[in-house]
């Protein structure tokens, strides 16, 4: 098992403003993000490609891993650290043997059974949600304390919470076993991303 510091997994929200955007995620890096990951659903590949490059200069500056949702292709073109793919993606054992075995593969799943095939497919880690409502991703099945903490016990790989997390609700997740907070809004959209990040992991290491 790869040693990977998901405790903080920052995922880009889509950019229009390119400079605002590099600032929220090289700051909230300062303040504790541990892997960042860039989901572009929209983006034409020049452009995501273009905007990968950017975002690797940070990553790599700060020595956190990068991972690319979905596109193998740029996550390949600009030697990313990993890649992440849903349910709908290209499967999981595809992938790895697309990027090879020391690349970092995420999946998301939202069952035991998901996540075990994951596992047994080459996964290096789950990302589990959406845990709480969330409004960055419409089609994103909702999942309960209960069943989250159910993926936790089945698997022996790590799990990611995603959806909806913020300081505020973070806490209620960390009985459940997960190795890491995977938030959207609550850093993208916060006016000071760097103190954002160092709240959230607060109360994560709490």
């Amino acid at each position: 098992m790869k040693n990977i510091d998901l405790s903080l997994y920052l995922v880009t929200d889509k950019s229009e403003d390119i400079e605002k955007f590099l600032k929220t995620i090289e700051e909230s890096i300062k303040g504790g993000v541990s892997i960042v990951q860039i989901r572009e659903k929209t983006a034409e590949t020049l452009d995501f490609y273009n905007l990968a490059l950017k975002v690797k200069k940070i990553t790599t500056k700060y020595n956190v891993p990068l991972i690319i949702n979905d596109r193998i292709d740029v996550a390949l073109a600009i030697d990313a650290d990993g890649v992440h793919v849903g349910q709908s993606d290209m499967p999981c054992d595809v992938t790895r043997k697309l990027i090879g075995k020391d690349k970092i593969l995420g999946v998301s799943a939202s069952t035991i059974s998901e996540a075990k095939k994951a596992q047994e497919d080459g996964a290096d880690y789950i990302g589990t949600g959406a845990v709480f409502p969330t409004a960055t991703k419409d089609d994103a099945p909702s999942i309960t304390k209960q069943d989250l903490k159910k993926i936790v016990d089945a698997i022996d790989i790590p799990v990611v919470a995603i959806g909806g997390i913020n300081h505020e609700n973070a806490s209620e997740l960390i009985e459940t076993g997960i190795s890491g907070l995977s938030v959207v809004s609550a850093i993208m959209n916060a006016e000071n991303p760097k103190k954002a990040s160092e709240e959230l992991l607060n109360v994560f290491n709490a």
